[in-house]
């Protein structure tokens, strides 16, 4: 069955509002990977790298993720624009079927295809102006 979470993006502030959700909803489960973990991290400057590529906190049944947006990986934080729903598929057939479906007549932002955290992963806004991110991670079903 595939699962829905909230993704948000930040202007380089992600790790302290995680921070701060985390001391609210007294999870366990807060982790941060950062951009300086990416294969191509050595061509940012060390204060990007230092920024946070992916935070996730359990809350509940569901996760609460989040992310810096840093200059060339997906443009300006706009408030109120700075959110978008992540489906995390049982299978990469799913993951196709989902992200195939809901991107038709969207803009595809980011094609699916394999990344260097083991996952099928893609973004994308569909016609209605909503963002996705499909993100089926190997090994996981």
């Amino acid at each position: 069955m595939t699962s829905i979470n909230a993704y948000v993006n930040f202007n380089g502030n992600c790790e302290e509002a995680f921070n701060f959700y985390n001391s609210v909803f007294q999870s366990n489960s807060l982790s941060f990977n950062r951009f300086g973990t990416m294969p191509n991290a050595a061509e940012m400057s060390p204060d990007d790298q230092n920024k946070i590529m992916h935070a996730a906190l359990n809350i509940g049944s569901g996760v609460l993720m989040g992310s810096d947006v840093i200059e060339g990986m997906g443009g300006d934080v706009v408030f109120g624009n700075n959110f978008g729903l992540s489906l995390q598929p049982d299978s990469e057939a799913e993951a196709t079927r989902l992200f195939n479906g809901l991107s038709e007549g969207g803009t595809v932002t980011m094609p699916l295809s394999k990344t260097f955290w083991n996952a099928t992963f893609g973004m994308f806004t569909d016609k209605f102006g909503i963002n996705w991110m499909v993100n089926y991670e190997h090994g996981q079903a």
